[in-house]
């Protein structure tokens, strides 16, 4: 295969992640909330639906079982999240938002907004239904060589 023939897209989806990522990091700072952005995934999910499983969190945020542990295990330190042991399997938790942490999550939904607002600038919806098409489409490239 010819390198000219290639897109290198992994340059420029990291590229982004990596500037959006510092954007929501000195936008937390800056609010005085005590979150990464992974940890954000991880509360505006409970917030969402709160009481799920660390399968259930680890699914819906695409990070693997152990990073999803850490996360809920600094979170809980912070008193934002508690872990509950499953009625009926004492080796699973379900893990719950507390009210110290919705709040965090209702001071930092503002700052989030706020970045994405910023990150889309001069986009349209159109921009947005293609966008996701085309990140789905990679993803989907990939899922399927993963199975493989």
């Amino acid at each position: 295969m010819n390198e000219g023939n290639t897109k290198n897209f992994g340059a420029y989806l990291d590229q982004t992640l990596r500037v959006v990522r510092l954007d929501m990091i000195k936008r937390f700072k800056a609010a005085e909330v005590d979150i990464t952005p992974e940890q954000w995934i991880i509360l505006h999910s409970l917030y969402k639906e709160n009481g799920q499983s660390q399968t259930d969190l680890a699914n819906g945020s695409f990070k693997n079982a152990p990073t999803v542990s850490r996360i809920i295990d600094l979170l809980c330190k912070k008193s934002f999240t508690e872990r509950q042991r499953f009625d009926n399997d004492r080796r699973r938790y379900k893990i719950f938002l507390t009210d110290i942490g919705k709040a965090a999550v209702e001071k930092a939904l503002p700052v989030v907004l706020n970045s994405r607002e910023l990150g889309w600038n001069g986009l349209t919806d159109d921009d947005y239904e293609t966008f996701l098409r085309i990140m789905n489409t990679i993803f989907d490239n990939f899922s399927k060589t993963e199975n493989d």
